[in-house]
């Protein structure tokens, strides 16, 4: 996660420095991360007139351009004449393109970072009707008329491709749903406002169910003692079948050290044995992963092909987020805000290049998004009163900016607590 915001924010902070220089303001300063009172390192060179360092306190960056009000609150060099190498004496244009220039360069990482992920790995994603299993589905879920194993096909008539934030907006959100059950397609009708209530519901309300296949065996397991091999697939506990790799883990983990009567399918043919899930409630397997049980469409890119296709994924990911977005002026929503935990937690707990880059991606857009809103001290407020001055002719009172960037400030600074206690109740529950 750290080196990942460090990223966004180096290429944040670049988006406004690259243009000020090329507009001739000065920068006093360019630094990863906040230093009030002290900086962890700061280097300036003889023939520069910036500042480089690392603060202290995570929470984003920034570049101090001479004569402009921001977070540093320089109130002295104001009171000073305006100077040529100043961001106050520039035109209005090139101001807005220097304050544009952060969330710019963010979008643009993002769809770059998603072209390279296509170009080097590809894509391969499996279907929903290839999810044999279908889908467990929450308890507000199945108030809405889901049941466990539906296979979702269609939102409002619109195809649904495979399980990614779209697909789950699409489903979310929409009015009349068609899934196959048993075999035959059934329509649900959701209820008015499904989409609030799940915002306030307990775990996933979709969750693909996948079959227990044995990919291997560890040495004197439970599972070696049993007699299970590489390609068992296990399919119920005490007579009960067509259990799904979830339940049947959570039954191991319920009867530790108790032997449980299992049905496996071997070369087609049904069996049974007992096994005796250790203290645990392991039982000593390594499971195939989704993509070895079920088929997947797999698509490759070539340089020329990863660019469109990565601005694709980049604007389906933003629009996605938006879609999401309007829920932060709910009550649910608010509840639901999570800070630096929470980015956290959407990170892999062992290290994945494709999971990594994939996680910073979507960080860009939201960085981007989010400097877009119109709150004094984020970009876009600083946008908002620029584009106030090229339309009226008038630039607002530096008195008025001031007050605005506090007031800014202590907005953001109220969500930074909000969000990040809001973490540490979840984590108290």
């Amino acid at each position: 996660m750290v080196l990942s915001l460090s990223i966004l924010v180096i290429i944040h902070e670049c988006g406004h420095f690259i243009p000020a220089r090329l507009f001739k303001v000065r920068v006093e300063k360019f630094y990863l991360f906040f230093n009030p009172w002290f900086s962890l390192w700061k280097f300036r060179s003889k023939r520069s007139e910036t500042e480089y360092g690392i603060g202290w306190l995570p929470l984003g960056g920034y570049v101090k351009l001479a004569g402009m009000i921001d977070e540093s609150m320089d109130k002295e060099q104001l009171k000073q004449p305006e100077q040529p190498w100043e961001f106050r004496s520039k035109p209005a244009l090139q101001r807005l393109i220097i304050m544009i220039g952060g969330i710019v360069m963010n979008f643009i990482l993002a769809f770059f970072i998603y072209a390279m992920i296509l170009l080097h790995w590809g894509e391969e994603y499996i279907p929903f009707r290839n999810y044999t299993m279908g889908f467990a589905f929450n308890e507000t879920a199945e108030n809405a008329g889901f049941r466990d194993g539906d296979i979702p096909l269609t939102a409002d008539g619109k195809l649904l491709e495979t399980i990614d934030m779209k697909s789950l907006m699409a489903l979310a959100e929409a009015a009349e749903v068609t899934v196959l059950r048993d075999g035959a397609e059934t329509g649900i009708t959701l209820p008015e406002g499904f989409n609030k209530v799940l915002l306030d519901s307990k775990g996933s309300f979709i969750v693909p169910r996948f079959p227990f296949v044995v990919s291997s065996v560890n040495n004197g397991s439970p599972a070696k003692q049993a007699g299970l091999l590489a390609g068992d697939s296990i399919v119920g506990v005490e007579g009960n079948l067509g259990m799904a790799a979830d339940e049947l883990t959570d039954l191991f983990n319920e009867h530790k050290e108790q032997a449980v009567a299992i049905a496996f399918y071997r070369n087609g043919a049904l069996q049974q044995t007992e096994i005796t899930p250790n203290e645990n409630g392991k039982i000593g397997v390594i499971r195939k992963s989704p993509v070895e049980v079920y088929q997947t469409i797999y698509k490759r890119y070539n340089f020329f092909t990863s660019f469109p296709a990565g601005l694709s994924k980049g604007v389906s990911t933003m629009k996605s987020y938006l879609g999401q977005f309007k829920y932060f002026f709910t009550k649910e929503g608010v509840e639901s805000l999570g800070g630096f935990g929470t980015i956290a937690s959407i990170f892999p707990p062992l290290w994945d290049w494709e999971a990594f880059w994939s996680m910073t991606a979507f960080l860009s857009i939201i960085l981007g998004v989010m400097n877009v809103l119109p709150i004094p001290a984020l970009d876009g407020g600083h946008v908002l009163f620029l584009l106030y001055e090229i339309i009226s002719g008038r630039k607002p009172n530096e008195k008025f900016l001031e007050y605005a960037q506090i007031t800014g400030m202590i907005i953001i600074l109220g969500l930074v607590l909000y969000s990040n206690g809001n973490d540490i109740l979840r984590f108290l529950r």
